[in-house]
């Protein structure tokens, strides 16, 4: 996956320390109550589209742009779902990173789904009763979305 200019910048003062970084989630949800996953091709796993966001960029632009750089489905932000943080990850690089996800509720606008960069190695529509297993903090996205609940998540502890 190709890595943003600006971290390899930073990774050149800081090497592989723990970076804080701003990243997006989208839920993309269409009419016949499908949801886009992509099969991410570092570790073969059905997630929700997710990216890091550009310095200075607005979460739902960033969102509405990984969502069509990955899949080459055009999205509309609608609600935000969940604000989370991730869990510290180390990188098979040695790269330490923890991220503040802003999740949001997408509906598709045009397009057809698609690989459409090296991040993914496939991308579908699922039956939203149906999806692959997914990290769980997609699954609770999910879930967040099934229940109804438009009020936005954040842990208070």
């Amino acid at each position: 996956m190709p890595i943003p200019e600006f971290i390899v910048d930073i990774r050149k003062k800081i090497g592989h320390d723990l970076l804080w970084l701003p990243g997006v989630t989208g839920l993309v949800v269409d009419d016949a109550q499908r949801v886009l996953l992509v099969r991410r091709a570092d570790d073969l796993r059905w997630t929700l589209v997710t990216g890091c966001l550009d310095p200075g960029e607005q979460p739902a632009v960033g969102i509405m742009r990984e969502i069509l750089e990955e899949t080459g489905v055009a999205a509309r932000a609608e609600r935000v779902l969940a604000v989370d943080v991730t869990s510290q990850h180390t990188h098979p690089n040695g790269d330490e990173t923890v991220f503040l996800d802003v999740g949001f509720v997408c509906t598709p606008t045009g397009g057809s789904a698609r690989v459409n960069d090296d991040e993914s190695v496939d991308v579908g529509w699922f039956p939203i009763a149906e999806l692959p297993t997914l990290p769980e903090r997609h699954e609770k996205y999910v879930r967040r979305y099934l229940d109804g609940i438009e009020t936005t998540w954040f842990a208070e502890a």
